[in-house]
């Protein structure tokens, strides 16, 4: 057996049953490996940050890992952005990366780089593979690594980096990969923090993580019953189970001063499944940190189990509250986000996964689906635009018999928009809604945030953040994926219902104002 079929058999031994491919020359062999290799799906994707957010958004939802294939430094380079994602995410990702043979290595052929490197800034492991021999030892490492936790997150990207040489060479040999066991918690700590909630007021409890699923909620909503806790979740969880019959918190604003505003007055903040809250950026004469002053943080850490043995100790024989089922009425006249907001809460289907990386024009959206059918709502997560699209087809790829719907802003449409060509291939059930509002318009807010223009130069600022002219309809087409425009509400109602009741990727051009000052 060759390096490359030792790997792939050794990820079949992990469970490992899709690979999302964007190969060259040096991944020839583990291509061809593949093709006779029936338990991996390969999937193409003609961009690398296609197919590592595609791996982002499968490992979401399955709950285990897929692997990506990319070609050498400068494919990985093209991919990192979405691995950043990922690593925030704490997706568990084999990321395979071809590289040149061994003995052509020393010779600095054009395509060479210090791959190590790269992939250090977004991975939990790193680690290349020097013979045929410990392909299949090192593939099982590498799944290993990909599910061990990492701090508050549930596992992490584990980089392999594959010599050509390594791959054609025999004497490789498929390792089985033990199953992954669930972490444990520490009891007494938890009990720890029972008894400052039993004994103290102006105690916050921020949920993020794997909390942000059934469970983990509505041992949050217990808690909150019974002890008057206030909660609150983290502003971008990976994986959101949402809708009737779950309890609702807010999220955590993403403007600084707000965010400030909502956590003021805390005295102790208890941390289950995420980290300690920071600015997402810095702002000339404001603080990083957005904890108050004098508040004590205490860390129940990311282990499944521990918010619920928490409110076993502080809320037993409680209920939790839980949100009713309700949908805006449908709105009529030119379409706004506001109304395309309220049109998606009356018409989410149950079941959805919603892929949200709509932006500025997001802000209605939680209040207007809280009471739709239950559905699972992906965030992103590191805020690296261009993960929308690739994590949507991911996502489709994991859950066949759920429909994707990808809520989309304009500007981070076009980083990744050669995912349609990928769903239209693969026949996924993803639908996209472009918000177009022909902007940046997020940077419209962060233009008056930071404080470097005045006066004449904030209108002449916008020439570096509008970008009319994009045709989505015709983009979508270009790639096979049945597109609409909607420049009013009926208009949007209309076709959002139709790519519902259709099988198969539809893109809808949905043109709105800019949001002014929106965040």
């Amino acid at each position: 057996m060759n390096g490359a079929r030792a790997v792939l058999n050794t990820l079949v031994h992990g469970g490992i049953d899709v690979c999302f491919t964007n190969p060259g020359t040096s991944e020839m062999h583990l291509i061809a490996g593949m093709v006779s290799t029936p338990e991996i799906r390969g999937i193409l994707c003609l961009f690398e940050g296609v197919a590592t957010g595609a791996a982002d958004g499968y490992g979401r939802m399955a709950g285990k890992p897929a692997s990506t294939l990319l070609h050498m430094g400068p494919g990985l380079g093209n991919g990192l952005a979405n691995l950043h994602n990922a690593r925030r995410a704490g997706t568990p990702l084999i990321n395979m990366v071809g590289d040149h043979a061994t003995y052509h290595k020393p010779f600095d052929a054009p395509l060479d780089s210090d791959i190590e490197s790269m992939a250090g800034t977004v991975s939990a492991w790193v680690r290349r593979t020097g013979s045929s021999a410990d392909a299949g030892q090192d593939a099982a490492d590498a799944v290993r690594a990909a599910r061990t936790p990492v701090g508050h997150l549930p596992g992490g990207v584990a980089t392999l980096v594959l010599p050509s040489d390594v791959c054609w060479s025999e004497g490789g040999v498929a390792v089985p990969v033990p199953a992954a066991q669930a972490p444990s918690f520490d009891e007494v700590a938890v009990e720890r923090i029972a008894k400052t909630l039993r004994e103290n007021e102006g105690c916050l409890l921020l949920i993020g993580g794997g909390n942000m699923r059934r469970a983990g909620l509505a041992a949050a909503s217990r808690i909150a019953a019974a002890t008057g806790v206030d909660v609150l979740a983290e502003k971008s969880p990976a994986r959101h189970e949402r809708g009737a019959g779950l309890p609702r918190f807010d999220r955590l604003p993403y403007p600084r001063d707000l965010a400030v505003r909502r956590l003021a007055g805390a005295r102790h903040l208890i941390l289950a499944g995420t980290r300690e809250p920071v600015s997402f950026f810095a702002y000339p004469g404001k603080p990083s940190t957005l904890i108050p002053s004098g508040c004590e943080v205490h860390d129940l850490g990311a282990a499944s189990g521990a918010l619920e043995y928490l409110a076993d100790l502080v809320a037993p024989g409680t209920a939790p509250l839980v949100t009713d089922e309700h949908r805006p009425a449908l709105p009529s006249g030119e379409l706004t986000a506001e109304k395309a907001a309220a049109v998606i809460g009356a018409l989410l289907p149950e079941g959805a996964v919603v892929v949200d990386e709509a932006m500025t024009s997001d802000q209605w959206l939680p209040s207007a689906t809280a009471g739709a059918p239950l559905h699972d709502w992906l965030n992103i997560t590191g805020g690296s635009i261009g993960m929308g699209m690739p994590v949507a087809t991911g996502a489709a790829v994991a859950c066949p018999d759920r429909p994707v719907l990808n809520l989309e802003a304009d500007g981070s449409a076009m980083y990744t928009l050669q995912s349609l060509w990928t769903q239209s291939r693969e026949g996924l059930d993803v639908t996209t809604v472009v918000f177009n509002n022909a902007s940046y318009a997020i940077l419209d807010s962060e233009l008056r945030r930071v404080g470097a223009f005045e006066g004449e130069d904030v209108r002449r600022s916008r020439s570096l953040i509008d970008i009319p002219g994009l045709d989505f309809v015709a983009l979508a087409k270009g790639m096979d994926v049945p597109a609409t425009r909607a420049r009013t509400t009926e208009e949007f109602t209309r076709q959002l219902r139709a790519a519902a009741a259709e099988p198969g990727p539809h893109l809808i051009d949905a043109v709105v104002p800019p949001v002014t000052g929106g965040s």
